[in-house]
């Protein structure tokens, strides 16, 4: 039987900050990665890969970033062209995202024999929940005690080392990870999106939340606070076996669709891509209180 991460944290007090709209329109690679350490080498070489590069903004066509994080599972089919990705989540289950090395050779040699560290959060993608996430998640700590949004499912992760979770940030895990070995962290998800909703007479539409990921290296003093990389996706979450049957509903929706209205939408991918978060300073000092 898997069992959850719940270790306390060193204490640490992060002041709420918002998190930026992102429009990036990544979509995710569909096959599966070889054994051993990952590398985004024959990632970027299939074809699939280079026909959403054309996507991206201008600026980021000839930048290749040191990490890139995976969640191994499905896009939904029913996102326009040139739109972010979203991914739905079943409530508690547990998924993978895979750490991938894309250095060049020679490139941040630093970290060479050295461990990063990675921050997982669960955050909100509306702004107008942004305002207000002090409130909406006082809420959910009231109705739902003793619960934290995000865990780590251990036994299933691999090459993690030191997982940490703080007791007083719900939303928030973290670890150490050597980017040379193979490294797969299974995280679980236990709010649901339809629990922010305004009105909860059932039917409502669930607001998206964001999986960001923030890598750090160690400063001279020995602490994980130099930012090398940040990145994120866009998810919904529903209650067990609710995100398997609102896939097949987008699928059968496009099914019926014309050929002309298909080629409005992105296709459906095996895995989801986190996109580069650029304004990581400010996105990282949105917490959940």
């Amino acid at each position: 039987m898997a069992w959850a991460l719940k270790l306390p944290l060193a204490d640490e007090v992060i002041e709420s900050g918002l998190v930026q709209d992102f429009d990036a329109s990544l979509s995710g690679i569909g096959q599966e990665l070889g054994a051993g350490a990952y590398s985004m080498s024959d990632v970027l070489a299939l074809p699939i890969f280079k026909q959403e590069e054309s996507s991206l903004p201008s600026e980021n066509e000839n930048k290749i970033l040191p990490f890139q994080y995976v969640l191994c599972t499905a896009t939904s089919p029913a996102v326009k062209l040139h739109e972010e990705t979203l991914t739905y989540l079943n409530q508690g289950q547990s998924y993978e995202i895979r750490m991938l090395d894309n250095r060049k050779l020679g490139e941040l040699p630093e970290l060479t024999g050295k461990l990063v560290k990675s921050t997982f959060r669960v955050v909100f993608h509306d702004r107008r929940l942004q305002y207000s996430e002090h409130q909406q998640l006082e809420g959910w700590r009231w109705n739902r005690p003793g619960d934290r949004i995000l865990d780590i499912d251990i036994p299933m992760s691999v090459g993690i080392i030191d997982p940490r979770a703080n007791p007083t940030q719900l939303n928030t895990v973290e670890f150490l990870w050597d980017p040379s070995k193979r490294t797969s962290v299974f995280i679980q998800v236990h709010c649901i999106s339809t629990e922010f909703t305004m009105r909860k007479h059932g039917g409502e539409k669930g607001v998206p939340f964001r999986i960001q990921i923030d890598t750090f290296k160690e400063n001279e003093n020995g602490e994980y606070t130099e930012h090398l990389h940040s990145a994120s996706c866009q998810i919904k979450v529903f209650k067990p076996k609710g995100a398997d049957r609102k896939q097949k509903t987008d699928r059968e929706k496009m099914e019926k669709r014309t050929p002309q209205e298909k080629e409005k939408y992105q296709p459906s991918y095996e895995t989801t891509i986190l996109t580069e978060v650029n304004d990581w300073f400010r996105a990282f000092f949105f917490f959940f209180s």
